[in-house]
């Protein structure tokens, strides 16, 4: 470290770089610290996979980074720096989307608890039931009302896991492709991991508030 710090290198340019597919004591302290930050990422395995991608690019659409995935200096420092989004919600239990960013964002008595990748619409047109759509994410204050399957369930546009629908058509389920960028017909996508971290918790009931802005 003295070494470090004489030639001007900070902690976090000193750290290794990770990436999926790394693994050893480092990737467990990466994930402890997403955790702590309330970046889900599952258990803390010392094995960077899937769950600690979506973590790492939640972190990164957070701090403004490029959503890479891959652990360098700047992911480092955002995460010495405690790097969270601020949520519009301040009070109460509730789901807040940030079209702009991406991000899915738990809030458990007003406070942030869980900080999540998603993918949302992707404003591409698509044909389905006779006509051409815009694959879009509605805006809004809206409450979960339905909850049609227990596990996977077929849809016209595709499979869905585990779903909480709040607005007609649009939910949010888990999905095996959750990208760091808009690429659904316009439910919210998580992981089908953090969908059934979420179910296990309570947080998908009925009356559950989704607020859903950019």
């Amino acid at each position: 470290m003295t070494v470090s710090l004489a030639l001007g290198i900070g902690p976090a340019d000193a750290a290794p770089t990770l990436r999926r597919g790394s693994r050893g004591s480092s990737v467990g302290r990466l994930q402890r610290n997403l955790a702590d930050l309330g970046y889900w990422c599952g258990r803390a395995d010392g094995s960077f996979g899937h769950l600690t991608q979506q973590a790492v690019w939640a972190l990164q659409k957070a701090a403004d980074l490029k959503a890479d995935g891959v652990v360098g200096p700047k992911t480092h420092r955002a995460l010495d720096r405690d790097t969270r989004p601020r949520p519009t919600i301040r009070s109460g239990t509730a789901f807040e989307v940030d079209l702009s960013e991406q991000l899915l964002m738990c809030i458990s008595g007003g406070r942030l608890t869980y900080i999540l990748n998603t993918s949302t619409g992707s404003g591409k047109r698509y044909y389905s039931g006779g006509r051409w759509k815009t694959a879009t994410t509605p805006k809004g204050d809206f409450s979960m009302f339905r909850f049609p399957s227990r596990g996977w369930q077929r849809a016209p546009l595709g499979t869905l896991y585990r779903p909480g629908y709040y607005d007609r058509g649009w939910a949010m389920h888990g999905s095996t492709s959750i990208p760091p960028y808009p690429a659904s017909h316009g439910c919210s996508r998580i992981s089908t991991a953090a969908c059934d971290h979420l179910w296990d918790r309570s947080w998908f009931r009925k009356g559950r508030r989704v607020l859903i802005h950019s």
